[in-house]
């Protein structure tokens, strides 16, 4: 079976929380472990894992903070578009995420730890050109990896055109409209489409979108960063689906 590598507390917490019969392996960073590591280690040993204590070298290929803690879990099966109709139908008001093409990492991991605190019902991003499930997204989602269904689908177009099929209104996010967030009704069955790093929205992606919003900013930078904008646009869906 394939395997993947997560590290750093929280992640590993949340997943040791979720899924141990997953887990391969845990180690831990050799040396005098902190309070929260040591607390970790034990409750892995509580579980009926049996963590090790490794030399730091072995944590040195990994991409980003890892807190001295990494585990080798089961590879998590992708999950497609065959997947949706199960999750529109379980979804009160479903509550999707497009994104169109983000590449980085760090912000797929920060937008899925949005998507968990607001109670999206899946991630939907296209199988090429973008970033997908990897041990740096699962540091940044800090759990939420494990918690939001991220869907993989081969086009993100046609997807979006299914869904709206299915009485689904899209709102995508870009500057160049008088329309904001705070005048668009995000109650009912909501997709929002959000634009890759820098080129934002691409042209098809943005024509299938049935209505264009734009965050109002006053400074004097053009844009926010993806996953900033994904989650003020986020808490705007929260705020008005629970009369905040």
């Amino acid at each position: 079976m394939k395997r993947d590598v997560i590290f750093g507390l929280h992640a590993v917490e949340k997943f040791i929380k979720q899924s141990p019969e997953a887990i391969y392996s845990l180690s831990f960073e050799k040396g005098k472990l902190n309070k929260r590591q040591q607390s970790l280690f034990d409750q892995a040993k509580s579980l009926g894992l049996s963590p090790q204590l490794i030399a730091k070298s072995a944590f040195n290929a990994l991409d980003g903070t890892h807190q001295g803690v990494m585990a080798e879990v089961a590879k998590q099966k992708d999950l497609t578009e065959s997947d949706l109709p199960a999750i529109l139908e379980k979804a009160d008001q479903p509550l999707f995420v497009f994104l169109d093409e983000v590449q980085d990492p760090h912000n797929l991991g920060a937008i899925l730890r949005t998507a968990d605190a607001v109670g999206v019902d899946a991630v939907i991003i296209p199988k090429h050109q973008s970033v997908g499930m990897n041990a740096t997204v699962r540091k940044v989602a800090c759990g939420a990896a494990e918690s939001v269904k991220l869907i993989v689908v081969s086009n993100l177009v046609r997807t979006m055109k299914e869904m709206q099929q299915q009485g689904m209104w899209l709102t995508g996010l870009a500057g160049e409209t008088d329309q904001t967030i705070y005048t668009q009704d995000f109650k009912g069955s909501v997709g929002i489409v959000m634009g890759a790093e820098g080129s934002g929205l691409r042209r098809l992606t943005r024509e299938a979108c049935d209505h264009i919003a734009a965050i109002p900013m006053t400074g004097v930078v053009e844009s926010l960063n993806v996953s900033v904008a994904t989650a003020v646009t986020l808490y705007e869906v929260f705020r008005q689906r629970n009369n905040l």
